[in-house]
């Protein structure tokens, strides 16, 4: 590796000619500046995105903690540089840097991106190209740094595999540690045909997959297998973390110094879901469930309120109101008078059927942050086929019970385009957000509801990845349908995500190997910060597609067979594929299952490498769920363990 050299001096003049410099500087309340010591492998974490964006991900403040904690291990962090400072890092020769030591991206040993969205896929072969390597893998030199990822996206990592040494799949939070070992045993003799070995190596690691170690093998227009060369397995396990009570990280949240999304003390309450939403690739491939328990929680919370000095706290998961005993929490939250009464709590995750008036009570005792209900579909039928078993009373109960307590805007999420869907679903969405509207004004006349849209995307590992994606002008059509159904109704507003971007991201999210041509000719065409509505363009996406050889009506909007290899078969979420194509066929035919939290178990596949269901936290299940199903191993419901053996 180069020798560590600060760019400093040649990053700061460019400063002050760029939008938001503080996206560039560091410096972080709770920020590492790691000096560097002999024998430790040195990680830069990418985030594809803005600082902005970024900073306040989760999965990367983790990892960057875990590894800071190693003594053979250093971690600091980049961010993708806005389009302006792009330009002058370039004019000026500067490349991509951290922003602790504003060391060359280069110098490091790995640089190790987070997938957290499909369109973000070409900021990634930026930043590689601004570290000053060469983009496709094959061509880099023994000595470059290893390039890693991981995060949702890397379920099919095909569209990134040229591109990518390896992906880590699943939870980061054991496997960093192993892959760094094989790391630090390796990278010193990493020349020539052993970079090849090393690569080897961490192929044999339970949960990383190593592209190059894979041969895709075409029939016609369709992807006919995958093949594993020897010694590489044909299926890659996703990493699961059994107890989340065992990481309680970030123990050190960064405390940004300039403004960032989601700006406030985050504390993960569980990870997984089982609501068992057809369409919802998180809730798929982050089973089982496991909660913390609700004194942990409570621990969290107390010491990072402490460090940060933060006044709002969000207990954070894919659904954080079937938290077991989630109103006993919050209350413990908020009322705690070592907070002095200024600290108010959000749910970023609220399912309609699991918030009640005592929930919405105890949030707003200090302060009413936004509230968000997803019932997805219009229609029962509609939710009956995408399994969001959310009645209208449901609906009608939790907004009633937001706007009894003092909220004045509430925004609702649905999705169009969806399996089987009919004119009737869609315009059903506006008659339940008008519904909705109506009940709020009955609290206060300036009562408003948000309706926001959002296109239907097929995602691998769910019951919905055989479905076909509507095209964009299908896309259209249904938002002036639905905007004409809502024209007029007082206190409503409807707003859209656009439909050519949703095209592009089915695109990136079932393609295949070659899609990565086509990712690096829109980026070839400059076509960065894709997930950006400002910079998105669908036409550099379909000027790369035809210049493959390939097309959207064949890559997106089709069916998948039953018996067709899909791009990300020899990737496995814990997920049985009869399961996936039984819970298709049953979408297709309208037949909903119930949370399987507290009902008996469908063999999904999720639980058997545990031999346990779920972890729960209290023996209070949510709102929703049926009771004494389970045996609590705590009377007092503090214990965050249910080992309950299915053999």
């Amino acid at each position: 590796m180069e020798p560590a050299r600060s760019l400093w001096p040649q990053i700061e003049p460019l400063l002050y000619g760029v939008q938001r410099p503080a996206r560039y500087i560091g410096g972080e309340q709770g920020a590492c500046a790691p000096e560097r010591r002999a024998r430790q492998v040195a990680w830069l974490l990418c985030y594809p995105d803005t600082y902005e964006i970024g900073l306040p991900n989760q999965g990367l403040q983790i990892l960057y903690e875990l590894l800071n904690e190693r003594a053979d291990a250093l971690a600091e962090r980049s961010y993708a540089p806005w389009i302006d400072m792009e330009c002058a890092m370039r004019r000026a020769g500067v490349p991509l840097f951290s922003v602790e030591n504003h060391l060359p991206a280069r110098t490091f040993d790995v640089l190790a991106f987070n997938l957290s969205a499909e369109l973000v896929y070409t900021n990634v072969l930026n930043m590689i190209d601004l570290a000053g390597l060469a983009v496709r893998s094959s061509r880099r030199a023994p000595s470059d740094p290893i390039v890693i990822a991981g995060g949702h996206c890397a379920f099919n990592p095909e569209p990134l595999a040229d591109f990518v040494d390896a992906f880590v799949i699943g939870d980061g939070e054991e496997v960093v540690g192993e892959v760094n070992e094989v790391l630090a045993a390796l990278l010193p003799t990493c020349t020539g045909a052993a970079r090849q070995e090393l690569l080897r190596e961490l192929a044999g690691v339970r949960g990383v997959y190593v592209p190059c170690l894979y041969r895709p093998r075409y029939e016609g227009a369709r992807l006919a297998a995958l093949e594993p060369l020897p010694g590489a397995p044909a299926i890659v396990e996703k990493r699961t973390v059994a107890d989340l009570g065992q990481w309680p990280y970030p123990r050190r949240q960064l405390v940004p110094l300039t403004e960032v999304v989601h700006d406030r003390l985050n504390v993960e309450v569980f990870r997984g879901c089982t609501r068992g939403c057809r369409f919802c690739q998180a809730g798929m491939i982050t089973r089982p469930v496991r909660e913390r328990s609700a004194s942990q929680v409570r621990e969290m919370v107390d010491e990072g309120l402490a460090r940060t000095g933060y006044e709002e706290v969000a207990l954070t998961s894919l659904s954080t109101a079937d938290y077991s005993g989630i109103e006993r929490l919050v209350r413990d939250v908020v009322g705690d008078p070592r907070h002095g009464g200024r600290v108010s709590v959000s749910l970023p995750s609220l399912r309609v059927d699991a918030f009640t008036v005592g929930t919405a009570a105890a949030i707003q005792r200090v302060r009413r942050t936004g509230l968000t209900f997803a019932p997805e579909g219009g229609t029962w039928r509609m939710r009956r086929v995408i399994n969001k078993l959310v009645s209208e009373e449901d609906l009608y109960g939790a907004v009633d019970a937001a706007f009894s307590q003092g909220w004045r805007r509430i925004k609702l999420y649905f999705l169009i385009g969806l399996p089987t869907e009919r004119d009737e679903d869609v315009t059903a969405i506006a008659d339940l957000a008008a519904r909705c509207a109506e009940l709020g004004r009955r609290h206060h006349r300036s009562a408003t509801v948000v309706a926001s849209v959002g296109g239907f995307v097929p995602k691998p590992h769910t019951p919905f990845q055989w479905a076909p994606q509507d095209t964009a002008a299908e896309l259209h059509r249904k938002i002036v349908l639905l905007r004409g159904a809502a024209r007029g109704v007082r206190g409503l507003t409807v707003r859209w995500h656009d439909p050519e971007a949703s095209v592009a991201e089915g695109l990136a999210s079932r393609g295949d190997r070659r899609v990565g041509s086509v990712i690096e000719r829109v980026w070839r065409a400059g076509g960065t910060f894709q997930e950006w509505s400002e910079r998105f363009d669908l036409r550099l996406w379909e000027a790369a597609l035809a210049a493959e050889g390939l097309s959207f009506d064949e890559m997106v909007h089709r069916a998948r067979g039953r018996e067709e290899r899909l791009a990300w078969d020899h990737v496995s979420a814990g997920l049985h594929t009869d399961f996936l194509w039984e819970d298709w066929q049953a979408a297709l035919s309208g037949a909903a299952v119930e949370d399987c939290r507290w009902t008996p178990c469908y063999d999904c596949g999720a639980c058997t490498g545990f031999g346990l269901e779920h972890v729960v936290a209290s023996s209070v299940p949510p709102a929703g769920g049926s009771q004494g199903t389970w045996q609590d191993l705590d009377q007092g419901g503090r214990i965050p363990v249910r080992f309950v053996s299915r053999r």
